[in-house]
């Protein structure tokens, strides 16, 4: 049960993180805060956050933003896709290599909205929008540990 409860708080501290207002000036800088924590559960316990639980996080995601609804679930449902069927390599890596990992990850899952975002009529008007590739990257390795030692320290097995 606590490693339920654990894995919950983290995705609700995530959509806080993704939802706080920001200045205009960085909004683009937004690092995919939900995505990397799905993609830390996916790659730790991978039994108990995949495909499903990144869907239903996508459609929360999509009523707390007003987006199409379903076009973050796709996304996360995607990437966390990929990142269940190659868990075992990303664990093994050291970090500055899955971050470059979490680099393509959010790539694929930008890449997903963008199109989505295309087909409708609503592209980002600025080039920015890609920025928050980077800064994710960076985050990473902080998120990473963050995120360890919170799992430790629930016990989440």
């Amino acid at each position: 049960m606590h490693s339920v409860f654990a894995i919950f708080i983290t995705l609700v501290i995530a959509l806080i993180l993704a939802m706080l207002p920001m200045p205009d000036w960085t909004v683009w800088l937004r690092p995919a805060w939900v995505l990397m924590v799905l993609i830390y559960w996916a790659m730790t316990v991978p039994y108990r956050v995949s495909v499903g639980v990144a869907w239903f996080t996508g459609i929360v995601v999509d009523l707390l933003n007003g987006t199409l609804l379903g076009e973050h679930a796709l996304a996360f449902t995607i990437v966390i896709y990929f990142v269940s069927r190659m868990y075992i390599r990303l664990r093994m890596y050291p970090l500055l290599q899955q971050g470059f990992f979490i680099l393509i990850f959010v790539l694929l899952y930008q890449f997903i909205l963008y199109c989505i975002q295309g087909f409708i009529g609503a592209l980002p008007k600025s080039h920015l929008y890609w920025l928050s590739l980077i800064t994710s990257m960076l985050l990473w390795p902080w998120l990473y540990v963050l995120m360890r030692d919170f799992r430790r320290w629930f016990k989440v097995a």
